[in-house]
C-alpha cells in the first residue's frame, strides 16, 4: 500500500508559487494498478519522485509497507564516470542482490556489447534509457512507478524483451504510471486519476477520467 494523507508540495517560480498538490489524499492498493492523467508542466514528475521518496512534501504524509521502485529513467544512483558493469553491481549490493546476476541480466537485457564495461557518461541517450530500464527490471518490486512509459529507444530488440519482461512482473506487482496521454495508461491501468490544480480525482475507470482530462485540457 502506498498512501498520501494530506500532502501538500509547491514551487517558487520566481514569480509566483506553483502549486503541485493541495492537501491532497489517496492511497494505491497493491494488485489495483494506477493511471495519473496531467498537462505536462503540472508537476507529474514531482509526484513520482515523490512516491519513491526522492522529494519530500512540503506538508502531510506519505506512508508505504511496500516495495517501491525508483521512476523508470531515473538516472540517481548511476555514476556516469563508472561503467555499466560497475553501476549495475554497486545497485545490486545497494539493494541487497547478487551483484553477479544483475550485472548479467543487465549486460543481457541491454545488448550493448562492449559499451557495457565504458563509462555510462560515454553512451548515447538510447544507451542510456536502456541501461537504466534494464537495472529497473533487475529488482523486484510491489510498485513499479513509470513516468511518461517506456523509454525512448529505438532498438527494436531491446523493446520486445524489456515489454515482455515488465508485462511478466506486471502480473504479480502494481504500476503507477503518469503521463499526459490517456492511450500511455491503457497499456498498464483500469483505474486512473486526473490531477487537476492541485487535487488527485479518482475515478474508477479510464474512461470516466479521460473525460473529466478532456473537458479541463
Amino acid at each position: 500500500m502506498l498512501e498520501f494523507d494530506n500532502v501538500s508540495k509547491s514551487f517558487w517560480t520566481g514569480k509566483q508559487r506553483k502549486v503541485i498538490l493541495d492537501r491532497a489524499s489517496f492511497r494505491v492498493e497493491l494488485g489495483n494498478s494506477l493511471g495519473i492523467l496531467a498537462p505536462n508542466g503540472t508537476g507529474k514528475t514531482t509526484i513520482i519522485n515523490m512516491m519513491a521518496g526522492l522529494e519530500k512534501p512540503d506538508e502531510g504524509t506519505i506512508r508505504k509497507n511496500c516495495r517501491v521502485s525508483f521512476p523508470l529513467g531515473f538516472m540517481g544512483g548511476v555514476v556516469s564516470k563508472h561503467s555499466a558493469r560497475e553501476n549495475a553491481r554497486f545497485i545490486a549490493r545497494l539493494y541487497g542482490l547478487d551483484p553477479d546476476y544483475v550485472e548479467a541480466f543487465c549486460r543481457w537485457l541491454c545488448g550493448i556489447e562492449e559499451y557495457f564495461d565504458m563509462p555510462v557518461g560515454t553512451f548515447s541517450q538510447g544507451m542510456r534509457s536502456r541501461f537504466t530500464f534494464s537495472l529497473l527490471l533487475a529488482l523486484e518490486f510491489d510498485i513499479y512507478l513509470i513516468d511518461e512509459g517506456m523509454p525512448s529507444t529505438t532498438d527494436v530488440n531491446f523493446n520486445r524483451k524489456a515489454g515482455s519482461i515488465l508485462r511478466d512482473r506486471l502480473q504479480d506487482s502494481t504500476v503507477i504510471v503518469v503521463s499526459h496521454q490517456a492511450s500511455t495508461l491503457e497499456k498498464f491501468c483500469r483505474t486512473a486519476a486526473v490531477l487537476h490544480n492541485g487535487q488527485l480525482y479518482m475515478f474508477d475507470s479510464l474512461e470516466e477520467a479521460k473525460r473529466m482530462y478532456d473537458y479541463h485540457s
